[in-house]
């Protein structure tokens, strides 16, 4: 049986499907498929062109078929600063926080981020093809996250979407009282500016609702967070502590905000993974490996993860590269593994979860008919050691081969 294939929404006949696979279409065969969302599969074929066509058990005649091994979608980098913070170059050219004030929803990640980061080129290699860039934590409101293409030639052609506000909470904002404009010395302050400028901006829409004011009357300022008291834009929180992801939840409520938690790398009890649970806010947790360096994180652990994975709140993960390396990404799924997740949950973390958080789940994260053909083939299990990938593809097209 022919499979089907896919052009421009069009469903073509057998006929033309024969026609067409000549042409277009590529497989490669699944020793293992780990599909991104939960599933394990042995022996199938993935077949596809830009978008991913058919998953099937027979060797399909008219697909030729290009690479053969361990079968993962391509990994998604829920946090990072690559491409801000980059290789080779000193700290203080890095661009991840902008210095001018402390509250910059106008501010835009994108335009900070150099794609010939070689970072870019690691993280290709290792599967990670998809990056959500934020802005640092130093501000209270530090400026629009972005969602791209690793691959991406420029920062045009790497653009997919913007994925939310960054802004942060606790010891970060109140440390930068030397950058310019107002700043906060204590964690009430920073909360205190933040509430300033979402009371503003509420008090702004009810009076444009009402008609007494018109659009062009609004600030800059004002106009880009309107999205997010409007719940159409999170609001990504940079938090650790447990107090401070208490402030944020009931100022979330207050004013009906839509939000991700950003780390919550300090919480080291089950009650708070329930409140957030119950919050139905997700986190993009982590990351794992990196050096505590403040009281704000006196208890980070990666045992803390067994909260996490026991309240099972909606949650994804990052590298909040530099800070880890992205291209290490799936090396952190090591510490849910020893914790009791099993494999095919854990390549779900950074595929389909990080996916779902960020807006993308209908393109990216799992392989099934109608996604972006963006997979990863390995020459043995990803969570050996020893193993790599051999053949990264995105959207079709062959990005990478190891040739050592």
């Amino acid at each position: 049986m022919l499979p089907k294939h896919y052009n421009g929404g069009e469903i073509f006949k057998p006929a033309s499907v024969l026609i067409h696979l000549v042409v277009l279409v590529k497989a490669v065969k699944a020793t293992l498929l780990y599909d991104g969302l939960g599933n394990v599969l042995k022996d199938v074929y993935i077949i596809f062109d830009k978008e991913i066509v058919e998953i099937a058990k027979e060797r399909p005649k008219e697909a030729e078929v290009i690479a053969e091994g361990v079968v993962t979608p391509a990994f998604i980098d829920g946090h990072s600063h690559i491409g801000m913070d980059r290789y080779g170059e000193p700290y203080q050219e890095g661009e991840a926080n902008e210095q001018m004030d402390s509250v910059l929803p106008l501010v835009d990640a994108l335009y900070s981020i150099y794609m010939d980061d070689k970072a870019f080129k690691h993280s290709i290699e290792f599967g990670v093809l998809y990056s959500s860039v934020l802005p640092g934590s130093g501000n209270v409101i530090g400026g629009k996250a972005v969602f791209i293409k690793n691959y991406g030639r420029d920062i045009e052609e790497a653009f997919i979407k913007y994925a939310g506000v960054k802004a942060a909470f606790g010891y970060n904002p109140r440390s930068t009282t030397n950058w310019k404009g107002t700043r906060p010395s204590t964690r009430m302050g920073a909360v205190g500016i933040l509430l300033s400028w979402l009371i503003k901006t509420q008090k702004t829409i009810a009076l444009l609702e009402k008609g007494k004011k018109e659009p062009e009357e609004v600030e800059p300022t004002v106009e880009a967070l309107i999205p997010v008291l409007k719940g159409e834009m999170p609001l990504r929180v940079h938090v650790h502590k447990e107090d401070d992801i208490a402030a944020l939840l009931m100022i979330k409520r207050k004013f009906g905000l839509k939000i991700t938690i950003e780390h919550a790398g300090d919480v080291h009890s089950r009650e708070t993974f329930e409140k957030i649970k119950r919050e139905g806010a997700p986190i993009i947790y982590g990351p794992f490996d990196s050096l505590p360096y403040k009281v704000e994180l006196k208890h980070e652990d990666w045992k803390n993860a067994r909260y996490l994975l026991e309240v099972k709140p909606f949650f994804g993960l990052m590298s909040d590269h530099p800070v880890t390396l992205q291209a290490n990404l799936y090396l952190q799924l090591r510490h849910f593994i020893r914790l009791g997740m099993s494999k095919a949950e854990a390549i779900k973390v950074i595929t389909y979860n990080n996916a779902k958080i960020l807006g993308v789940d209908d393109k990216l994260g799992s392989i099934e008919p109608g996604k972006w053909a963006s997979l990863v083939v390995w020459n043995g299990d990803p969570f050996n050691l020893e193993n790599y990938p051999t053949h990264v593809f995105a959207e079709g097209k062959l990005i990478h081969e190891a040739s050592w």
